[in-house]
């Protein structure tokens, strides 16, 4: 399996999310086509990838307003149709309602979203070794 990633990052937080993925990723002997900031995509390896994840930090309020930064750009992208896709955004208190409008923006790009994880700032080591199991488990028979 080949994956392209995606990230916008404020303090690196998701940033190291996305390098703790793709090192889990390629221990399960996935190939990682690229590493990209989401307002520079690379788009040789979102081409030569079959799953693109897209990740991004969550901003707003605690108690309201939380959403993914850079939906639009995301939502931007170029046309992801007929690759699979998956999501994931960084938070410090609360993710709120941030995966299911980060989903829905990957979505609108043409992709199959096959899922994804909020993850929490202070567990970053275990939310993305479970991101990574979950992809691979949902890839298995890819």
């Amino acid at each position: 399996m080949k994956a392209a990633i995606l990230v916008e990052s404020l303090t690196g937080n998701t940033w190291r999310a996305a390098e703790k993925t793709a090192d889990l990723l390629a221990q399960e002997r996935w190939s990682i086509t690229g590493l990209s900031k989401v307002r520079e995509p690379d788009l040789t390896s979102i081409q030569e990838a079959d799953l693109i994840l897209v990740g991004t930090w969550v901003h707003g309020a605690f108690v309201f307003g939380q959403a993914p930064w850079a939906v639009n750009n995301i939502s931007n992208l170029p046309a992801l149709s007929g690759k699979k896709a998956a999501a994931f955004c960084t938070f410090a208190l609360s993710p709120g309602s941030s995966l299911d409008r980060l989903t829905r923006a990957v979505g609108d790009t043409g992709a199959y979203v096959i899922g994804g994880l909020a993850m929490s700032r202070s567990k970053l080591d275990q939310h993305s070794e479970e991101f990574a199991t979950r992809l691979v488990d949902a890839l298995a028979d890819a």
